[in-house]
């Protein structure tokens, strides 16, 4: 999260083994959907994103680049595939070699498929701190934003596995963020270029802890689409709220949701659930693996699963502009 930058989820689940997950979705809400996102398996991508091997994965460096090839591997071993002829997209706007890493699921309906919805998260981070706290100078950046990759990948993996979209999806994980939002820049003026047709951006930002409140998470820019009230339709759930301090913090502009909502004007909005009052560790090294609540972002992951589904499957344009 670049000077502070945000983000998003429920789920009913059923009896069928995991083989058997199949497009459920139907015109009333909320959707049903035969699978469990599982403890270990959030844990095992967080706790690796954000060891001390990677050293804070500041873009340009080599735990960036070991972050990099975790991340397409995991895209390998869940059947994801690149959407150009490789999963790393070089940016054009960082001095050095740094990439994003871009994966892709087709939709399955023959008109639909034509646009995309974008699931991202930033990789990068911080990397290492000069004067430590402690003895510790890693920026590990858990929360901020390995969190939200983690949940990235999941959801991925969910789609690979059911192959119930009828949109194409977008899978991002961004470098640069950090940087100026450089990766996320980079991406939008390239696809733009292409003539991608985006319906709509979810971008997740530290997902790492909950909130104490009445709803799950909020989204960057709240009154400028509908987004919210569509998820909470989705879900059936109170998932999404409002949080003052993001208008007043105009978060909505300081993620990498700005930079597609910048290019297309289309709804780009994050999701997140730190709301300045939950953790104090940010771009800090305590940001570590060990602070992080995992039942929570499992939870969360899972509650988000219905509502994603359905953006990627209704038959007309239900999230709009509001503004």
């Amino acid at each position: 999260m670049k000077k502070f930058f945000l983000l998003l989820p429920f789920l009913f689940l059923c009896c069928k083994p995991i083989t058997s997950v199949i497009n459920e979705t139907a015109t009333s809400y909320p959707s049903t959907i035969a699978y469990k996102v599982k403890e270990n398996d959030v844990a095992e991508t967080l706790k690796y994103l954000a060891s001390d091997e990677l050293e804070g994965r500041e873009t340009g460096t080599i735990g960036m680049v070991k972050a990099a090839d975790y991340l397409e591997q995991f895209f390998k071993n869940n059947n994801v595939k690149p959407y150009f002829k490789s999963y790393r997209d070089t940016l054009s706007t960082f001095k050095e070699t740094a990439f994003n890493i871009v994966g892709f699921v087709e939709g399955s309906d023959p008109v639909l498929k034509n646009e995309f919805i974008i699931l991202s998260a930033h990789y990068d981070h911080i990397g290492l701190d000069k004067k430590g706290v402690n003895g510790d100078f890693i920026n590990n950046g858990a929360n901020d934003d390995a969190s939200g990759t983690t949940a990235v990948a999941e959801m991925a993996k969910y789609f690979s596995i059911a192959k119930n979209n009828k949109r194409s999806i977008l899978f991002v994980f961004f470098a640069g963020e950090e940087k100026g939002l450089l990766g996320s820049k980079h991406l939008a003026k390239k696809l733009k270029a292409q003539d991608f047709k985006l319906y709509a951006q979810f971008n997740i930002e530290m997902i790492g802890v909950p909130m104490k409140r009445d709803y799950l998470a909020y989204i960057t820019g709240f009154d400028k689409s509908n987004m919210a009230g569509k998820i909470n339709e989705y879900t059936g759930k109170n998932t999404i709220g409002f949080l003052p301090k993001e208008a007043e913090y105009k978060l909505f502009y300081r993620s990498d949701n700005f930079s597609f909502y910048d290019v297309f004007k289309v709804p780009c909005q994050s999701v997140s659930t730190f709301d300045f009052e939950n953790f104090e560790f940010y771009h800090h090294v305590s940001d570590d693996f060990k602070a992080m609540d995992i039942p929570h972002m499992t939870s969360f992951i899972q509650e988000l699963l219905p509502a994603v589904t359905q953006m990627v499957n209704t038959p007309t344009q239900e999230i709009i502009m509001l503004k």
